[in-house]
Formats: structure tokens, sequence, C-alpha cells
């Protein structure tokens, strides 16, 4: 007997839009780009403003330009990974953390993304154009914001 589900393709799949992937080192110790990235005051710092707590399960809201955003913490793994939910069209945002000497590895994955003409309903936006805004968003968010916290 075979069965047959419904599981989202890989990047390979044209149907799907590619994860956000950013990754970029910064010139602080681990410990500090964790806190600055797994607690609320320090989201709200360099992202927006929010009322996260760093539990598994936890249900919190990112104020967002749209709105308040419903979150979910996914994952936690200190000090190397945070994954949530974001919001409620499918997204995952994970932070990955790794320590090189008093250097620090900080890789932001967006992903969830549907097909490139699936309208979000907040935004009332085609996703690919959604996506292509807030990958440029998360290039002066984390190259700009989160480094100048961090790093300051």
């Amino acid at each position: 007997m075979v069965l047959f589900y419904d599981f989202k393709k890989g990047e390979d799949n044209l149907e799907t839009l590619q994860d956000i992937k950013q990754t970029i080192t910064f010139e602080a110790p681990i410990q500090k780009v964790w806190n600055t990235v797994s607690t609320s005051e320090g989201i709200a710092l360099w992202f927006m403003p929010n009322d996260f707590e760093p539990k598994v399960g936890h249900e919190f809201h990112i104020q967002s330009p749209f709105g308040p955003s419903p979150c979910k913490v996914l994952e936690i793994n200190e000090p190397n990974k945070i994954s949530f939910s974001w919001d409620t069209d499918g997204w995952v945002v994970t932070f990955l953390l790794k320590e090189l000497g008093e250097k620090t590895e900080f890789t932001l994955i967006h992903s969830g993304w549907k097909s490139p003409d699936t309208v979000l309903p907040k935004p009332n936006e085609k996703s690919s154009v959604i996506r292509d805004r807030m990958n440029n968003g998360w290039i002066g968010i984390v190259n700009e914001r989160l480094r100048k916290v961090v790093e300051g």
C-alpha cells in the first residue's frame, strides 16, 4: 500500500518561493547575540515590539506594520537556535547562532512561503511581492539594526 502526503517541496520546486536566508558574522560574543534575539526587550531593540518569552509553546504577538501578528515559539536551543511561527500564512522564522571565538555567525531563515501568485490577506499582495519586500527588509534589519545593537 502506498500513501501519498502533501509535503512542501524543497527549494528546487518552482511552485513555492524559496526561503529567505541571510548569514552574517557579528563582532560580538554568542551570549550577547543570544540575549538580543531571545528576549522581548532585545527583539524590540532591532525588530518590532513584542511580548516574546523564550519558552516552547509560548504564544505571543509581534506588532507589525499590518497590526499585531500572532506567533508561537516552536523551538529553543540556547544559545544556538530559536524558531517561531509568524502570523497566519505559515511562515516560520529561525535564528541560528554559531560561536566563532569572540564572534558570532548569525543566520536568519524565513520559511513557509507559498506559490508566487498566492495573495496574502493582510497586505493584499502576491506572495512573491511580499517575499521580495521582506527579503530586502531583513537585509536592513539584520545587517544594520541587529548589528548596531550587538556590536554597540
